[in-house]
């Protein structure tokens, strides 16, 4: 039979997709909408989980969750995700993300902190999982295990976002992209963009290009439910994906964004759209990981191509300043996940030190109702009571068990330490007191 874990962080495990394991296509079957959250999670209940939110972004789509019996909660949380997607559990399984206690806080972490996006330093997942977590609590999937993994995730996330630069990264590229289409285009508020797909990084982008100026912003996406979600919140109207080609032809920014593994903006697509603009340039904007413009795009008339790393190279001076402030932010990780696991570990010892001071309270009250002892032998029996409880269990196992001898024996030493040392730093004590 497994160990049922003691803590908030033992309890823990998350299942999902994210753009690591899967495709978007995927990720687009699995996404759920803000108003369908709460049917998830009472899908979830079923499965006798009791705590739980669901993480659904363009990067991924994961169920954190908290459960007596981790390994066993996570083929309820698979069968619920391969449902919502029409799959079977087994088609999914091979490329689903999982991870249990440690990992799956560390990966929360990494969420939280934006570590674990396409765009490392993108601001939008915090804001995100922070509407999760307040959707989750609406129906009542919140109770203290998962507030407090989810608490602490939020305190790491805040200190990377103060103690280094990675939450510049994403900003600068979004401010440079719109300077770089003010130089195409002029004036912006003449101007109208494209956002292609709902990556965060597009999202940021279009976001940055409309407080620029520009003065139209219209969204599309393969699924139609999407589109018309993202058109929502970003203030906006939205084109079926069936028109692409006109939205091209009418857009002077496109912000590609899907990330599908396949160029959506091929060479006939850009020279069709340059075509009907009569020479008016178009600005490509590539955020997608892998790129959804086709590469020889960038060498048509009139179209003028940057991906991310093109911003990138514009923002920042070298790779190495990019790895040092990744490498500085998971330090930070690393210490706050430390903490919270040191904080949990001391909490699951409190019960224990209640219990044993409550033994040893119990023994000297016994001592004391004893009339006419003298300290010597109030002390004496004092002792022998409290001792003989582990005196018998070093016997025992003396006699039947080596290995849980050398376990006791190794016990005492940690809870009690070195007599003899302890002995002699006493006489040092009193010498130096003398």
């Amino acid at each position: 039979m497994a160990e049922t874990p003691r803590n908030a962080a033992d309890k823990l495990l998350m299942v999902g997709v994210n753009h690591r394991t899967a495709p978007a296509r995927l990720r687009d079957q699995l996404f759920v909408k803000p108003e369908d959250q709460s049917t998830v999670l009472a899908e979830i209940r079923a499965e006798s989980i009791s705590e739980a939110l669901v993480v659904s972004t363009c990067d991924r789509v994961e169920v954190l969750a908290v459960a007596d019996d981790p390994a066993a909660a996570e083929g309820g949380l698979l069968g619920v995700l391969a449902g919502r997607a029409g799959l079977s559990a087994a088609v999914l399984d091979g490329q689903c993300f999982r991870a249990q206690g440690r990992e799956a806080l560390a990966h929360l972490f990494a969420i939280a902190a934006s570590l674990e996006s396409q765009v490392i330093g993108e601001p939008q997942v915090l804001g995100q999982l922070k509407e999760s977590h307040r959707a989750a609590a609406a129906e009542g999937m919140i109770a203290r295990h998962l507030e407090a993994v989810l608490q602490a995730a939020y305190a790491a996330a805040k200190r990377v976002r103060n103690e280094t630069a990675i939450a510049q990264r994403p900003v600068s590229i979004a401010a440079v992209a719109a300077q770089l289409a003010r130089r195409v285009h002029g004036d912006l508020s003449r101007s109208s963009a494209l956002l292609l797909g709902l990556g965060e990084m597009g999202e940021l982008l279009a976001g940055e290009l409309c407080s620029a100026g520009v003065g139209h912003l219209v969204v599309a996406h393969s699924s139609q439910q999407r589109a018309e979600a993202a058109a929502h919140r970003l203030g906006c109207n939205y084109r079926p994906w069936e028109e692409l080609a006109e939205a091209l032809a009418e857009a002077d920014t496109v912000v590609a964004a899907c990330g599908t593994g396949r160029y959506i903006v091929t060479v006939a697509l850009a020279v069709a759209a340059l075509k009907k603009r009569r020479r008016r340039p178009i600005f490509f904007i590539d955020s997608a990981v892998p790129c959804d413009v086709e590469p020889t795009v960038g060498t048509l008339d009139g179209a003028f191509v940057y991906d991310l790393a093109d911003l990138e190279g514009i923002v920042l001076e070298g790779r190495a300043g990019r790895e040092a402030t990744s490498d500085a932010a998971r330090r930070i990780l690393d210490e706050e996940l430390s903490a919270f696991l040191r904080d949990q570990a001391e909490r699951d010892a409190v019960p224990a030190v209640v219990a044993l001071r409550h033994r040893f309270e119990v023994a000297r009250e016994s001592v004391l109702a004893e009339s006419d002892l003298d300290a010597a032998e109030a002390t004496r029996r004092l002792i022998n009571r409290l001792l003989h409880g582990p005196s018998e269990a070093l016997r025992r196992a003396a006699i039947d068990d080596a290995a849980g001898r050398d376990a006791l024996e190794r016990a005492v030493e940690s809870l009690f330490g070195d007599t003899g040392r302890d002995e002699a730093e006493d006489k040092d004590d009193e010498e130096d007191e003398a």
